[in-house]
């Protein structure tokens, strides 16, 4: 079969090529790619960290700081009254129970004025008893005005009675000596007989100024024992002022014997608790003045205390268990629960809280201290106060 040859004046259709990027240009483009992604890929992590991290941070299960440190209560004894140092009982360091003696203060002068405050109070005691002894005798003069204005107004009337009878006498002598005289000039009676009746009028007339002179004394009588039973309740009215006036002495007294004791007591120093003593600070024949620190004591009771972030704190609840790791016992676990969440941040206990309103701000993620308690006491009895712990509590969410 005979094949056509080509015409050599026929054309083919032309091809058409695709564009090619050269390879300087592709290699340029391809270079920025992959920084590009890396950086949208850390923006688009920091963002979601941003805007969730606080969440993310609250919601875990075990929230854990080693900003802790194990904490108790140490108490810095001082002196209350001025004195020279007799004796220290303690050596540094040492363990101690509570009433142990401590610090001990020559007393002789306090026992001087215990002394003195004791005699203050028996001589104000024996005053108040020789006031009531007073009284008592004043009660006594009293009853006896009394008894005398009684035996007074008694003969007021007696001698009323006595002033009646006689002036009754002295009315019908003077009738009866009237009547002798008219007889007389009549010469019908005789001259004794009219004497007689003058003598008889004269003496019943002596005896009435007599009963009179009698009932002006028992009146005069009757009157100055009123005048001297008023005098007598007048004393016993100041008496019983006195009284109230010695009492009110006696308390005073007694207060100040208190006083005296109190401060005779401050002479001995003792142990407030069970627990151990620090470094002493005064030695004997010392002069001490009140506030002069003598020891500091260390309570056996100690906890945890835990300054946790505040975005730490979002499910931590009282009551929580925690875990406690102690740098001075590596490998050793104390098992523990919160007890108390501070009620404030620490920055607003301290001595100078900050104010965020005068100036710049800059936000600072604030630390609240939790107290954790150890649930085995003994293992408690071994930590030292200060001793830097790792506090791990674990929630309840």
């Amino acid at each position: 079969m005979a094949v056509e040859a080509a015409s050599p004046t026929a054309k083919e259709p032309p091809k058409t090529q695709s564009p090619v990027t050269p390879p300087a240009a592709q290699s340029s483009w391809q270079k920025y790619v992959t920084p590009v992604l890396v950086v949208l890929l850390a923006l688009a992590v920091l963002v979601a960290v941003t805007r969730n991290w606080n969440s993310w941070e609250g919601g875990h299960v075990e929230q854990a700081t080693d900003d802790a440190y194990v904490r108790g209560d140490l108490t810095p004894l001082s002196t209350k009254v001025a004195g020279i140092v007799q004796s220290v009982a303690v050596s540094d360091y040492q363990q101690v129970r509570k009433g142990d003696l401590i610090t001990e203060l020559e007393d002789n002068d306090f026992q001087a004025q215990v002394s003195q405050a004791n005699a203050a109070v028996e001589a104000a005691r024996a005053a108040i008893e020789n006031n009531l002894r007073q009284r008592q005798l004043q009660d006594a003069r009293i009853d006896k005005a009394i008894a005398g204005i009684d035996e007074a107004k008694a003969q007021i009337v007696a001698a009323q009675a006595g002033k009646d009878a006689v002036e009754a006498q002295l009315v019908r002598a003077r009738l009866e000596r009237k009547r002798q005289e008219g007889l007389r000039q009549a010469n019908a009676a005789t001259q004794q007989t009219l004497e007689s009746a003058v003598a008889n009028e004269e003496q019943l007339a002596a005896q009435f100024a007599s009963r009179d002179a009698d009932l002006s004394a028992a009146r005069t009588a009757l009157r100055s024992n009123e005048l001297a039973a008023e005098a007598e309740r007048r004393q016993k009215i100041v008496l019983e002022s006195q009284e109230m006036q010695l009492a009110a002495d006696l308390r005073a007294k007694e207060a100040s014997l208190v006083v005296t004791q109190v401060n005779l007591g401050y002479t001995k120093i003792y142990a407030p608790g069970d627990g151990s003593v620090g470094e002493r600070q005064v030695r004997p024949g010392q002069l001490v003045s009140p506030g002069t620190q003598v020891i500091a004591f260390v309570d056996r009771k100690r906890w945890v205390q835990a300054n946790y972030k505040e975005t730490q704190l979002t499910n931590v609840r009282v009551g929580d268990a925690a875990e406690i790791r102690v740098d001075q016992f590596p490998g050793q676990v104390f098992r523990g629960k919160v007890i108390e969440i501070a009620p404030a941040s620490g920055s607003q206990f301290a001595l100078l809280p900050p104010d965020n309103a005068t100036g710049n701000f800059t936000k600072v993620v604030q630390r609240i201290p939790v107290k954790i308690a150890l649930d085995d006491t003994n293992q408690a009895s071994i930590l030292r106060p200060g001793l830097s712990v790792t506090a791990i509590v674990r929630t309840r969410r």
